[in-house]
């Protein structure tokens, strides 16, 4: 989720002071709560934050987990809980300077008690110490970077597969399904871009494939250089790593050079944008993975459908990218206040041991943080609309 961004991963890893004098608010000893009644050891309501991109370049990646964690808040104030739920959101725009500056006021100033995201990789890589420092449990619904799970946090999780399982995932697909042996892979240079190519093109060799590869800055309009080497390579597939606005952009310029290899990309791609970057016929037939489910028509898992018939009633559009992992990234943190956790560190401990059938998938965590599901799924652009293949295992070009 996967824009100087970070998916479905990554932004600019970009140096910022995280000694910020965080422990006398720490999230283990304030509840963020109102009171009432005057017991100031009962709260009312607790503060949950969501973080992400929600009016920039990727804002499409992230604004479909926002509303399925709102709608998880929703469905738990509406059953009239003791302690109900206010969830603040704030807006990244995929920026790590500004999503540190935000975990601080949401710490300092709000008094969360939990946060849902942030929603790319390169910005998490810089708030989460932040969020680490002051105790603030916090469950990504979307930044796949495989090095997150490595640096030892004890208050982060993710809902989604990381890109060392997206990666192979794909290019097994690649190899496989689509019959590729020739493969040019791209990358646009972000944390979760570079990582999620650079784990394609190391499964892809073990496979046999012969891989050629490039790199590129997403916000350049001119890909030239890079569509000029997919010529000179004559691949018979290509992988971009990156986010759905460069991913457009290449796409359209590769069709437009003649090159027809099939195209393929990773959650950050996962987006209609893709398609009015492109142009629909340039982006017919484009292949994009994702450790995501989203709902189709022909769902026939009625949780699930009740689940999209809510989702589009309340927001007037159908579920997309990442929206059933926020609904379950903030399920784990209701489910923890409804069986009486109330303050940060209480809250974290439960969500450690959850162990429930989200919409996405059964979601639990092992100790750093990782979901136990792995499944990726492969989807298809088809008659101008992104449709559902199946999983990565058994799924088939037509």
């Amino acid at each position: 989720m996967r824009p100087k961004i970070a998916r479905l991963g990554g932004v600019l890893a970009v140096g910022v002071a995280l000694t910020v004098g965080l422990a006398a608010c720490g999230g283990g000893g304030d509840t963020g709560s109102t009171t009432g009644g005057g017991d100031s050891a009962a709260p009312t309501t607790l503060k949950i934050g969501f973080m992400g991109d929600l009016s920039g370049e990727s804002s499409g990646i992230v604004i479909p987990p926002s509303n399925g964690a709102q709608l998880a808040v929703d469905e738990y104030n509406a059953t009239n809980p003791k302690v109900k739920i206010e969830m603040i959101k704030y807006d990244s725009r995929a920026d790590a300077t500004t999503a540190v500056n935000l975990a601080q006021k949401a710490i300092k100033d709000d008094k969360v008690v939990a946060l849902v995201g942030p929603a790319f990789s390169g910005e998490s890589k810089q708030a989460v110490p932040v969020l680490e420092e002051a105790k603030i449990p916090n469950i990504s619904a979307s930044a796949t970077n495989v090095d997150l799970a490595k640096n030892g946090w004890k208050y982060w999780h993710r809902v989604v597969p990381n890109d060392g399982v997206q990666g192979p995932s794909i290019a097994d697909f690649i190899a496989g399904a689509a019959a590729a042996k020739n493969v040019f892979v791209v990358d646009d240079k972000s944390e979760y871009g570079k990582g999620l190519a650079d784990a394609v093109r190391a499964q892809l060799k073990t496979k046999g494939a012969t891989v050629s590869d490039d790199a590129l800055d997403p916000n350049a309009t001119d890909y030239s250089s890079t569509v000029n080497k997919a010529v000179s390579a004559k691949p018979d597939a290509i992988f971009f790593g990156g986010y759905y606005a460069g991913a457009g952009k290449l796409l359209k310029q590769l069709r437009d050079k003649g090159v027809q290899a099939k195209f393929f990309s990773g959650d950050g791609s996962l987006d209609k944008g893709i398609i009015e970057s492109a142009g629909a016929a340039q982006a017919e037939g484009a292949l994009i993975g994702c450790p995501c489910r989203i709902p189709t028509s022909a769902e026939t898992d009625e949780k699930v459908k009740k689940f999209a018939a809510d989702y589009k009633a309340k927001f007037g559009a159908d579920p997309l990218i990442y929206a059933t992992e926020g609904y379950d990234a903030m399920t784990a943190f209701t489910k923890a206040i409804a069986g009486g956790a109330t303050t940060a560190d209480a809250i974290n401990e439960a969500v450690g041991k959850s162990d429930f059938d989200g919409i996405s998938k059964h979601i639990s965590f092992d100790p750093t943080g990782e979901p136990s599901a792995k499944s990726i799924y492969m989807y298809q652009v088809k008659d101008g609309q992104i449709g559902l293949l199946g999983d990565t295992t058994t799924a088939k070009l037509s």
